[in-house]
């Protein structure tokens, strides 16, 4: 696995009021990220293993590949 780093993203006073934003226009909560990542290209068969992994554990998965 190539080496990549994700961190949740600081965000200055501005950036943050824009993602609250969008939270109350869009009713959920909403996790900003460093871009330090590129999400994965996954074929339909690898999304739904990844979906059935997500409602197995509860959980929100992300595939990416390190830059």
């Amino acid at each position: 696995m190539p080496n990549s780093e994700m961190r949740i993203a600081q965000l200055d006073d501005d950036r943050l009021a824009k993602v609250k934003a969008l939270e109350d226009e869009l009713g959920y909560c909403i996790v900003a990220v460093e871009h330090k990542f590129s999400l994965a290209s996954l074929s339909a068969d690898q999304v739904k293993k990844l979906q059935a992994a997500e409602e197995e554990m509860g959980v929100v998965l992300l595939a990416y590949e390190g830059n």
